[in-house]
Order: structure tokens, then C-alpha cells, then sequence
């Protein structure tokens, strides 16, 4: 018998009262880590980026830090249309 047998992370974390906000983390991370690949691909610079979406070059790096999972909608859409991409959300 393995005494050493829990339950998964989720049950770990959920427990802990941070599920949701690990999620979320966990997401925009993966969100800004596609975002790099997606600027390298297609040579685009924060700067260059930062001009399509009319705004600061300050305010580009909020919203690809992966840490600051405050971001809207609206801004998603259009920093995906800034890169050439649709965005997509889907219930899992």
C-alpha cells in the first residue's frame, strides 16, 4: 500500500483556495509564451506592435506580461488582429 497516494493538483490547489488563480496564470502565460512565437515567426517588434495598437510601448508589456491576468476582451482581439491571428475562446 503506497501511503505516499494523494489526490491530483487540482484537488491540491482547489483546496488551497488558488485553483482559479493558477489557472489563469497558467493561461496567460501560455497566451504572451504563443504571442513571442508568433512575433518571431513574423519578425514583428513590441515597438511595430505597440504602433498598430495605438498605444504605449509601457502598456504592450502589461499586456504580455504573463503575471497580469487583468486583460479584456477587446484588447486580446486586437492584439491578435496586430499579429495577423484570430482569436479564439472555447469552453473546455
Amino acid at each position: 500500500m503506497n501511503r505516499h497516494k494523494g489526490g491530483s493538483l487540482d484537488d491540491f490547489l482547489e483546496k488551497d483556495g488558488i485553483l482559479d488563480e493558477v489557472s489563469a496564470k497558467a493561461k496567460k502565460r501560455l497566451l504572451a509564451l504563443q504571442l513571442a512565437d508568433i512575433m518571431k515567426q513574423e519578425h514583428l517588434t513590441k515597438a511595430y506592435l505597440a504602433r498598430e495598437l495605438n498605444t504605449s510601448r509601457s502598456q504592450l508589456d502589461r499586456l504580455l506580461d504573463p503575471e497580469n491576468t487583468a486583460i479584456t476582451l477587446e484588447s486580446l482581439e486586437r492584439l491578435a488582429h496586430a499579429v495577423g491571428r484570430q482569436l479564439r475562446i472555447e469552453f473546455a
